[in-house]
């Protein structure tokens, strides 16, 4: 069976994790939750970043310090994964929803104004499949009417928008270490600064309220709980293993795209008849290959393509429902406008095995059958 993800492996996790070990210090903040964050910075110049326990706890901070309360608005596309919302949602927000583009399934920028009312606070781009939103027009609209930017870069790691980094474009950045992810620690994320202003008050939200991080560099001779906050700081278990794949971080990217490459080079032949779509990267976005996918004609051709790759040894699965269209969408947020792509789109889009250790070999695999399938 060839799975449509398997958890990232490079080597030296176990050392790693064994050094943390030795070290006497596993809650988090030691001596690799310190190297990943300097990795991040050092790798997107960002004025700081913050190694988390998820992609959806760097939201939240992020939604913390965005100041965001009971009836405020957050735009957002409606094809995301729920913790985009939540994070906004816990704080009273209501989400405003608009379409995507069809090319790159990200939120369409030339609608983001249109749903700005005297309520809108922040504007949350997400990257989708590690390809940038059109991020200068999404930071004029901002500028325009004094919003903030929170980008969801969970899937954007190593992936630029006209040679700046994901992440560090907005206000905010938040990225993900899940799984799934080019770069795993199981579970884990981090949130990216931009204003200097954020910093003291960032450590603290992630400290549960506390100056403890003050009190660890030796700044304080003691801490004490200074404001509201959450346990956002992942153990150092968790920090060492992601740290041996940041190591090998631009192997692994290069990878990842020779097989993204493969795969479009094989089945460009089915999209030049008409019979699938493939990915499309804009000029000023360079992407990380996070995922692979095809659009098919149908939800029902998609449905029975899953099917003939289950019978022939493959995992294919197909994304996120839109939000909009759930029970807590419909509760907490409302679409604008009219759903022209993000529906149809979603529902003809499959994404087929993409991880680090798929071999060549594998990835020809999948190709001849998908091929075989719009043979038959």
């Amino acid at each position: 069976m060839i799975s449509f993800n398997r958890p990232l492996f490079i080597g030296k996790e176990m050392e790693y994790i064994k050094k943390a070990i030795s070290n006497n210090k596993i809650c988090g903040d030691g001596e690799f939750t310190r190297k990943c964050n300097a990795w991040i910075e050092g790798r997107t110049k960002t004025k700081k970043a913050l190694l988390t326990t998820s992609c959806t706890h760097a939201l939240e901070m992020a939604a913390i310090l965005a100041d965001i309360k009971d009836g405020d608005e957050v735009i957002m596309p409606a094809f995301t994964f729920v913790s985009t919302a939540d994070a906004f949602v816990m704080r009273g927000a209501k989400i405003i929803f608009v379409d995507i583009r069809p090319d790159t399934m990200n939120i369409d920028e030339n609608l983001i104004e249109s749903a700005i009312t005297s309520k809108t606070k922040i504007i949350v781009p997400v990257h989708y499949a590690g390809v940038s939103c059109e991020m200068e027009r999404i930071l004029q609209i901002a500028e325009k009417y004094n919003l903030l930017v929170v980008e969801d870069a969970a899937q954007g790691v190593m992936s630029t928008y006209k040679g700046q980094a994901l992440g560090t474009i907005g206000d905010f950045g938040c990225y993900s270490f899940h799984e799934t992810k080019n770069y795993s620690s199981g579970e884990g994320g981090a949130i990216l600064i931009k204003d200097e202003k954020n910093l003291e008050r960032a450590e603290i939200i992630r400290e549960k309220g506390t100056n403890r991080s003050k009190f660890w560099r030796g700044q304080i001779d003691k801490y004490t709980w200074v404001d509201f906050g959450s346990s956002y700081l992942p153990s150092e278990l968790n920090a060492a293993y992601l740290y041996a794949q940041l190591e090998k971080a631009e192997e692994i990217n290069n990878h990842r795209l020779k097989l993204w490459n493969l795969y479009n080079e094989l089945l460009t032949p089915l999209k030049e008849d008409g019979k699938i779509e493939l990915p499309i990267i804009p000029k000023e976005c360079e992407h990380n290959a996070h995922m692979f996918y095809i659009k098919t004609d149908d939800i029902e051709e998609r449905s029975k393509l899953i099917v003939f790759l289950k019978e022939h040894g493959i995992e294919s699965v197909f994304h996120y429902i839109p939000l909009h269209t759930s029970p807590a969408g419909l509760n907490f947020g409302r679409f604008h406008g009219e759903d022209v792509y993000t529906t149809s789109e979603s529902e003809r889009l499959l994404r087929l095995p993409m991880y680090h250790s798929l071999t060549e070999d594998e990835v020809n695999y999948v190709a001849e059958k998908v091929k075989l399938f719009y043979k038959r």
